[in-house]
């Protein structure tokens, strides 16, 4: 892209649309935002105010073809989809328009791959080719080795083994790319919540465990089990870089330390690490080790 063009940004939740924001603004494009009124923060509107070059649009999830005909009128023929859209929302009381409408009922299912790559052939279809949304992030992709001070324990390091195996499965059926194991015993399995809250779910099923009756419980090698928990992270077997890809913030680690989680796998070259520098100092303030592989 020359510093010419225009980039459509469909903005979701989080921080993940203004990191992509920025680093669009950096390369000297002018960026037009398609805001989702449920999902995207409303410090959207100080950006486009900061910046001419910023053009907001505020639409419902279910305006596709308001989507579609605010792009057409910037002159927008490339987009990238940045920051989450809760898939609770496809049950919510959104009203879709006849063109998602139309789109919904032809899904055999309404996984995330199946709805969002539907998404992105309707787009293709209309001449807005969806690019990969790390396409301006490649310096925040997860490098490959220990992050943290702390390298993973022999214990940790087999919780890590044992839970890619599990993470991989899932998120072969688009199901989620995190779980959160436990002596090698899956404790707690990603599905629409979302990363932070599998973390919580997990540290509050733990904590409904008296600690003394924990340490009577045994495994089959009778040693006793292990009530630390590793969260493990992956993407999917072909994943799709242009959305859903995995992210963690320094949230993540908050959500790891109040739930009594001490290591953290990622998939390197695949996830978003945002403000990875803050990630590792959390990290290491609170004794928790990450690896990527």
């Amino acid at each position: 892209m020359t510093a010419n063009d225009k980039l459509g940004l469909i903005a979701g939740n989080g921080r993940f649309p203004f990191l992509l924001l920025d680093a669009a603004r950096a390369h000297g494009l002018t960026v037009v935002v398609a805001a989702i009124k449920e999902e995207t923060d409303t410090a959207m509107n100080d950006r486009s105010k900061a910046d001419t070059n910023i053009h907001v649009h505020w639409m419902s999830l279910g305006e596709l073809s308001r989507l579609i005909e605010t792009f057409h009128k910037e002159g927008v023929t490339r987009a990238v989809m940045a920051g989450q859209v809760k898939h609770k929302q496809i049950f919510s009381s959104i009203r879709p328009d006849w063109r998602l409408a139309k789109l919904l009922l032809s899904l055999r299912t309404r996984s995330t791959d199946m709805l969002l790559g539907a998404v992105a052939k309707v787009l293709g279809d209309e001449g807005i080719e969806l690019i990969s949304s790390t396409e301006f992030l490649e310096p925040l992709l997860a490098r490959a080795g220990v992050m943290t001070k702390r390298a993973p324990d022999e214990e940790e390091r087999k919780d890590v083994v044992y839970g890619r195996t599990v993470a991989r499965a899932i998120a072969g059926y688009d199901l989620g790319q995190t779980v959160v194991i436990a002596a090698q015993a899956c404790v707690a399995v990603e599905a629409m919540e979302g990363t932070d809250a599998t973390i919580e779910r997990a540290g509050a099923l733990f904590r409904t465990l008296d600690a003394e009756d924990a340490v009577r419980e045994h495994r089959s090698d009778g040693t006793t089990l292990r009530r630390a928990l590793t969260v493990v992270k992956v993407a999917k077997p072909n994943q799709d870089m242009r959305f859903d890809v995995p992210v963690v913030g320094v949230a993540t680690i908050r959500a790891m330390q109040q739930a009594g989680a001490t290591c953290l796998s990622l998939e390197a070259g695949r996830t978003l690490m945002f403000d990875p520098a803050a990630i590792v100092a959390a990290a290491d303030a609170a004794g928790i080790a990450i690896v990527a592989e």
